[in-house]
């Protein structure tokens, strides 16, 4: 995310020749280019995670893990839908992009001769409270804290081989998928009285209809399930980090066209591996059903890296579609809490109170029409300030000065 976006300022010293500046300006062109494939990748990687979320806002249902009883065939196919192409995805790019920024922030503190590992502490203690308010204001699905705690450990083991953290990341995806196919083996169910959840789905629609306080009071409810929820989501994003970590030691986005075998390569592994899997996933009945969700842990990262590799060569051959989503992906902080805040003030009683009231289809037109706006908002700002306003605000806290705004 954009939290962790490198510092443009201190890259090219000046030249002291005509040849010298030609080739800065070509090698801050260059780097620009970067910078817009990343930015653009995890602007996307924010509209699959807003089209995975939105179901949380606009119905109780979801968070249960049973679909709404009133959903009609066209309802259950849009939801599986949903469930196919983009759940336990989304996230997966979104941490593999946290993993790779990480390696550009450690280069950035080096060019500049500052110790990262102070700045970077305070970083993370940012994201957490962000990510608490967040959990609890807005929606208990937040990320943040898990990308806080999991941080420490990134830090921890910075300075691990390309090829290490590979393999630990593959190995720890076979854990987690181990744990869970044996649970299934064993007769453990994630739902174990659909009833009882169909009335707690009930409830909490109810819930989220109400005010204020009564939106609050079901988040702090749903918290303990939800940090449940991370005992698999937490490792696995952990080794998205290290897949993104070993990316950016070899700076593989830096030159996207030098690696078109590699990625043409994860698109013919990724879509077909990972769409059979995704369609197991979904067909299963989505997280609810332990073989199904066992299934996806093993290639909803095929899925990911597939999708990740034709974005990456869509960017290379269409550079306006990378500028026009990257200042999207260079505030991504303030769009994910802005996605939530507009969620909030559409679904529940705080604003027009729709929760339950949209079918799945319409539920993921207002997730469309929420990042076309964001994408947008997001090109008008950036285009007048450095950062967006949240970047801004963990900037001066990470550093302990107030970075310049106005561009």
């Amino acid at each position: 995310m954009n939290v962790l976006r490198p510092d443009r300022q201190g890259r090219d010293r000046p030249g002291s020749s005509s040849d010298d500046a030609r080739t800065h300006d070509d090698a801050r062109t260059h780097d620009d280019a970067r910078i817009n494939v990343v930015d653009a990748l995890r602007g996307i990687a924010l509209l699959l995670i807003l089209l995975v979320n939105v179901a949380f806002f606009s119905s109780g249902f979801a968070f249960q893990l049973v679909g709404d009883p009133a959903y009609g065939a066209l309802d259950r196919l849009v939801a599986g839908a949903v469930e196919l192409l983009f759940a336990m995805k989304a996230y997966l790019l979104f941490s593999f992009l946290f993993g790779y920024s990480f390696t550009l922030q450690l280069d950035s503190a080096a060019r500049r001769g500052a110790a990262f590992g102070p700045s970077f502490l305070r970083r993370l203690s940012g994201l957490f409270v962000l990510g608490a308010l967040h959990a609890v204001l807005l929606f208990h699905g937040d990320i943040l804290t898990t990308y806080a705690l999991l941080g420490l450990v990134l830090l921890t083991v910075r300075r691990i081989e390309p090829r290490t953290a590979l393999f630990t990341g593959a190995a720890i995806v076979g854990v987690i998928a181990f744990v869970v196919g044996l649970a299934a083996v064993l007769g453990a169910t994630v739902v174990p009285d659909e009833a009882a959840a169909l009335t707690a789905g009930a409830r909490s629609t109810e819930a989220l209809r109400g005010g204020f306080g009564d939106v609050v009071l079901e988040h702090l409810r749903s918290l303990p399930a939800m940090l449940g929820g991370l005992a698999v989501q937490g490792p696995l994003a952990f080794a998205a980090f290290l897949v993104g970590l070993a990316a950016g030691k070899h700076r593989m986005l830096a030159a996207v066209p030098t690696h078109e075998n590699l990625l043409r390569r994860c698109e013919r592994v990724g879509y077909p591996v990972g769409l059979a899997g995704a369609t197991v996933f979904a067909v299963g009945g989505g997280t609810a059903n332990l073989t199904g969700l066992m299934v996806s842990i093993v290639t909803a990262p095929f899925l990911a890296a597939a999708y990740a590799a034709t974005l990456l060569r869509l960017f290379t051959r269409r550079p306006r579609v990378a500028d026009a989503l990257a200042p999207a992906g260079r505030m991504a902080l303030t769009n994910y809490l802005g996605q939530s805040l507009i969620c909030v003030l559409v679904f529940t009683g705080v604003g027009l109170g729709l929760a339950g009231r949209t079918s799945p289809a319409q539920t993921q037109l207002i997730a469309l029409t929420i990042f076309v706006v964001q994408v947008a908002a997001s090109l008008w700002w950036m285009r007048r300030y450095r950062y967006g306003p949240i970047e801004w605000a963990l900037r001066a806290w990470t550093h302990r000065k107030r970075p310049a705004m106005r561009r």
